[in-house]
């Protein structure tokens, strides 16, 4: 395998478990949770967040630094596909919306005993987490077109 197959490899794995983590989060969980009482849901919310954000922490710089070294190994700047545009400024704002919901809504979520400020949290998680969903999917579409 070279080094680009490694690192395309690599650069897909990481979207497909962010992109699709979200999707799972958005359109799968966070409808079932309805079936539960308020309390568990805050604790599964509280687990689910957790490990997910662990995933997307190191997802994120890997996806980000293997899409700047195909880039270089590839491309040169004056060459690259639209595409690419695309997929790097898509990719760049969903890491900084990952960031707002990680060091804004999801940190006053684990600080919080308050049962008001934890569901004002979830919601503002909810929406930037739709927002980085459909960022995720046009960016998605847009490798599709490569």
């Amino acid at each position: 395998m070279t080094l680009y197959a490694g690192l395309k490899a690599l650069h897909l794995l990481c979207a497909v478990l962010w992109v699709g983590g979200m999707f799972f989060a958005y359109v799968i969980l966070r409808p079932s949770m309805a079936a539960i009482e308020a309390p568990q849901r805050m604790l599964l919310h509280t687990r689910v967040f957790k490990k997910f954000f662990l995933v997307i922490w190191h997802a994120m710089p890997a996806i980000i630094i293997s899409g700047i070294a195909m880039l270089g190994l590839h491309w040169d700047m004056a060459t690259v596909p639209w595409q690419i545009n695309v997929m790097m400024g898509l990719g760049l704002l969903m890491a900084a919306v990952f960031l707002v919901i990680f060091f804004g809504p999801y940190r006053q979520f684990r600080r919080t005993t308050d049962r008001n400020r934890m569901a004002s949290s979830l919601d503002n998680i909810r929406k930037l987490i739709g927002v980085n969903l459909i960022l995720g999917l046009i960016t998605v579409i847009a490798a599709g077109l490569l």
